[in-house]
């Protein structure tokens, strides 16, 4: 057995073994990564450029564009890099980097949607004092403490998941270094490692969805008591695109970390991955875009501005 100090490196053994399907996947991939990167930096870049989208609810949206953009880079860059060369070798310090940024950015994504959630309900329930609810101070706040909770949540991830041993062997049933796929080379009892990311995780988790759960209820509630046709279609526009986004990235999450280890299937695993690490940071500026008309109406000034 040998520990930690002398793993040097791991092998991935990515999606597939069959060289037929490498080239088809690299180009897939790519064209999912450049989508991801037009819209989520054209999502930053835009609400940076138009001030009429400097409101709370842009502020939380470029956020949100900066953590797709981030997590996904995490991931997707280094896994076309294994297609492409076919060299699906990662050292233990790119293992552990990729990792902890993956972990950072998905849980600030987790902490946004829920401070959004509660942007939407100071906006829907108490429009007559949202501007002094949702202060510019308020949104940084809230903003800056969702990064915080992510490194935060990402470090007891890392020093739970490298501070023990690890088995001869360093390959990775997986095509990126996910906190599941490693635990299962510990030499170690990983019971309480297992113990620790479901309860850290179900915490996260559990406490954004409590925060859009109530959100939603005073939401619904409001809208219910709405008289006006025109206040409803307003307010059902307002969640609508956030409602879809929090379906797709949390029915995901779920599935994949809180499922007991017994039932996992690394092949099933591995497709749930594809969505949240590739999918989910691609469809969110779409979603946001195709729902939102003063996204529409900034997009149509910009490209006008450039002609």
């Amino acid at each position: 057995m040998e520990n930690r100090t002398d793993m040097t490196q791991f092998i991935l053994l990515g999606l597939t073994n069959d060289p037929d399907l490498q080239v088809p996947l690299f180009i897939t991939f790519l064209l999912i990564y450049i989508i991801t990167l037009v819209g989520n930096l054209g999502m930053i870049l835009m609400i940076l450029l138009d001030s009429q989208l400097h409101t709370p609810m842009y502020i939380f949206l470029g956020n949100l564009s900066l953590v797709d953009f981030c997590y996904s880079s995490a991931v997707t860059p280094m896994v076309m890099a294994g297609l492409f060369k076919g060299d699906k070798v990662m050292s233990y310090n790119d293992c552990a980097a990729q990792m902890f940024f993956f972990l950072a950015f998905a849980t600030a994504e987790n902490y946004l949607l829920a401070s959004m959630a509660y942007d939407h309900y100071a906006a829907v329930c108490k429009p007559l004092h949202y501007v002094t609810t949702m202060t510019t101070s308020v949104c940084l706040c809230l903003a800056i403490g969702s990064y915080i909770c992510g490194f935060l949540n990402a470090s007891i991830h890392i020093g739970d998941t490298f501070s023990l041993s690890f088995c001869k062997s360093n390959v990775v049933d997986h095509f990126f270094c996910d906190v599941p796929a490693v635990m299962v080379l510990f030499c170690s009892d990983r019971h309480v490692s297992e113990m620790v990311l479901v309860y850290v995780v179900s915490f996260n988790i559990f406490f954004a969805l409590l925060v859009i759960w109530i959100s939603y209820i005073f939401i619904f509630v409001t809208i219910l008591k709405m008289h006006s046709g025109a206040g409803h279609r307003k307010a059902m526009s307002t969640c609508a695109s956030h409602f879809i986004a929090v379906s797709i990235f949390y029915g995901t999450i779920i599935f994949m970390y809180l499922q007991p280890s017994s039932s996992h299937s690394m092949d099933t695993d591995k497709i749930a991955s594809v969505f949240y690490t590739m999918i989910i940071p691609m469809l969110n500026p779409v979603v946001y875009s195709l729902r939102n008309k003063e996204v529409k109406s900034a997009f149509t000034k910009i490209l006008m501005e450039t002609k």
